[in-house]
């Protein structure tokens, strides 16, 4: 279903919710991922903020990408509430990541 690995959805929120200090490390991180992830990482987003519904994702995929105007790196940190978007995006999906969660906060990332 997705084309980015739960893990790494985690790794972004994690460094979304730093804020400022995070930034340049999230933006770098986003702007290494391959189309499909960024593409799927977007999808993730819209579907937690409510902008497609999670039968929709596939759609969502779509139009991130034939409408990207702007680096994804720059859109979605552009985008307000960007780590409860993603987070909210998995759960609607139906994707724990409690184990991606932990192995990420135990290993430091």
């Amino acid at each position: 279903m997705l084309a980015i690995s739960p893990r790494k959805v985690v790794h972004i929120i994690y460094l979304a919710r730093e804020g400022t200090v995070g930034e340049a490390q999230v933006h770098a991180f986003i702007d290494a991922l391959n189309d499909d992830e960024k593409a799927s990482l977007t999808a993730v987003a819209w579907v937690g903020r409510g902008a497609f519904e999670p039968e929709d994702y596939a759609e969502a995929v779509t139009t991130a990408i034939t409408e990207a105007t702007t680096p994804t790196a720059d859109y979605l940190l552009g985008m307000p509430h960007l780590a409860e978007n993603l987070e909210n995006g998995l759960e609607e999906l139906g994707i724990d990541v409690t184990g991606e969660e932990e192995d990420f906060l135990k290993q430091g990332s």
